[in-house]
């Protein structure tokens, strides 16, 4: 492929852009970061006829001396078809060379050139570990990643864009570092989820319109027209998509949310998995791939409007149009029957209170090892702080405050985390939106204020595991006693425990360790005398909601 289109670009040289009657092409820059973004624009005029978003073709290929050439395609940024876009992201430095080629109804467009890509410090694309399976890595930088998650369905719902960033700039200070928010989706309020504090407003909607529609307000029958996208809502997931990849944070962009619902679904199982409903998911790969803070959320609770037939589709289908591979998976329930899946790179579950806890989490990577293919292990709901509807755990399912409050939550994902897993909460949104104070939102939409101070206790946990190699550790309770769970690494050089009741013990071999204790509610750490070995019982005032960690001293 390579030798073809170097023959290419040199034959066509800069007469490609005169070759496009009413068309200009241009490239942003010259030169971009690696995992930066070079774009290619094409102004054309406005189309009277026909349909720009299917009668309008622009793909692109770009190739550079050590890699392989790359095809991306473009999509259209403007109603009247007079804007066309086409991105790419560079994953290693050096010169490129593209070549765009397309057509507007018969007429071809072709346009060549090349950019530099110049090594910077960003840590790219978010990848599993290929060496330890149950974590993931940065490609550039190969830091490893400490999965830091929320919920906030509706952020694209805040018709302010300054509410959208100074939501992503709070849970950025808070140490989240992803995101699930919603591409689409169709609510009258909160109530559906128990949450009637959360309410259409003047600055907020549950109504998300990726579709041109006869009626956008429309609750139940908006109208979409399929085949044409509505441009401004895709600019604002842009921006957004920018502004948190600015602040560290990666988007898990959800393709439905709920639907079942209303309007939310307009192909249904008459037409799902067909051309009108994979053009949708076409145009948020084509406008979106090139973001390296991105991954893929198939959609939200597939059990409820489809079957695993169309789940497992979708899944192959985004995984073989994503050009650079992102982050797969699809949320579910208690079960995952996509485990295997050659698409799915993580494992999702809806798991509620203690069903979704420490030996849940055990269970689930022991059911991933008997497929034979580890990968990593995600509750990404297990029930949002003091939120209470009538569903949870089990038979004992409905919970009443303070049953799932920050405390609540926060031992949970300690359970989860010392399980080897990860996990993804949601702050409570009774601090309303269009109602009470008006400063919040919480799970549904993502915004929050001081009152709510959950997130500061999962920011202790994110950096009590990234001030250790967390990732090289598993999960050993024979070491200690019931009341104390317990990761350590191969070469038990490390070990962290989490206290949740009793005094807690542990069996080391003969080393010398540091030892530190954290308050896993104020962040305060003291250290207590070196260890040599043995076993280790730990002072009497040291019984709840604490971590200790040991550290070999020559390490």
């Amino acid at each position: 492929m390579k030798p073809i289109l170097t023959l290419l670009l040199l034959a066509a040289g800069p007469l490609f852009a005169q070759r496009n009657p009413g068309g200009v092409f241009s490239l942003s820059r010259p030169e971009v970061a690696v995992y930066d973004i070079a774009e290619i624009t094409l102004k054309l005029p406005p189309m009277k006829t026909g349909n720009p978003f299917t009668d309008v073709t622009l793909t692109g290929a770009f190739a550079q001396a050590e890699g392989d050439t790359v095809r991306v395609e473009g999509f259209c940024d403007a109603q009247d078809g007079s804007l066309f876009r086409i991105r790419f992201m560079p994953r290693r430095p050096g010169t490129y060379l593209f070549l765009i080629t397309g057509r507007q109804g018969g007429k071809p467009l072709r346009y060549a050139g090349s950019f530099r890509a110049v090594a910077q410090d960003r840590n790219g694309l978010l990848r599993v570990d290929p060496e330890f399976p149950n974590h993931f890595i940065y490609e550039g930088t190969k830091k490893h990643y400490f999965w830091n998650s929320t919920t906030a369905y509706w952020l694209m719902g805040w018709k302010d864009e300054a509410t959208i960033r100074q939501a992503i700039d709070r849970l950025a200070r808070l140490k989240i570092n992803r995101m699930r928010v919603a591409m689409n989706g169709r609510q009258p309020d909160g109530a559906r989820w128990s949450e009637p504090m959360v309410k259409e407003s003047a600055g907020f909607t549950f109504k998300l319109n990726p579709w041109v529609a006869r009626d956008p307000a429309s609750l139940d029958t908006p109208g979409f027209d399929v085949t044409r996208f509505n441009v401004e809502h895709w600019q604002r997931i842009d921006r957004m998509l920018a502004h948190a990849r600015s602040r560290g944070i990666q988007i898990s962009l959800i393709f439905y949310v709920d639907g079942l619902d209303h309007g939310t679904d307009p192909f249904k199982k008459t037409n799902m998995g067909g051309p009108d409903e994979q053009r949708y998911y076409r145009y948020a790969v084509n406008r979106f791939a090139a973001y390296d803070n991105v991954m893929w959320d198939v959609t939200n609770e597939y059990h409820l409007f489809r079957n695993e037939a169309w789940a497992d589709r979708m899944g192959k289908f985004l995984k073989q149009i994503d050009p650079y591979k992102h982050l797969i998976s699809i949320h579910g329930h208690s079960d995952f029957p996509f485990r295997a899946s050659e698409w799915v790179d993580y494992v999702m579950f809806q798991n509620w209170d203690e069903c979704g806890g420490y030996y849940a989490m055990l269970q689930n990577r022991e059911k991933q090892a008997q497929t034979g293919v580890v990968k990593p292990q995600i509750n990404e709901e297990y029930g949002y702080e003091d939120h209470y509807p009538e569903w949870g755990c089990g038979p004992l399912g409905k919970r009443v405050a303070p049953g799932r409050d920050a405390r609540n939550r926060t031992r949970l994902a300690w359970e989860i985390c010392m399980a080897g897993g990860y996990q993804t909460t949601g702050e409570r949104a009774d601090r309303g939106t269009g109602s009470g104070p008006d400063t919040g939102g919480g799970w549904i939409n993502g915004r929050g204020d001081s009152t709510m101070i959950m997130l500061t206790y999962y920011g202790i946990l994110h950096d009590v595991f990234t001030s250790l190699e967390w990732w090289r550790m598993q999960p050993n309770n024979t070491l200690t006693h019931h009341g104390t769970l317990c990761l350590t690494d191969p070469d038990r050089r490390q070990y962290l425990l989490y206290v949740q009741s009793g005094v807690p013990t542990l069996s080391t071999p003969k080393k010398v360790y540091r030892v530190r204790v954290v308050d896993i509610w104020t962040g305060k750490s003291r250290n207590l005398p070196d260890f040599k070995g043995g076993v280790w019982i730990g002072p009497q005032d040291l019984d709840k909601d604490a971590a200790v960690i040991f550290t070999a001293s020559d390490q």
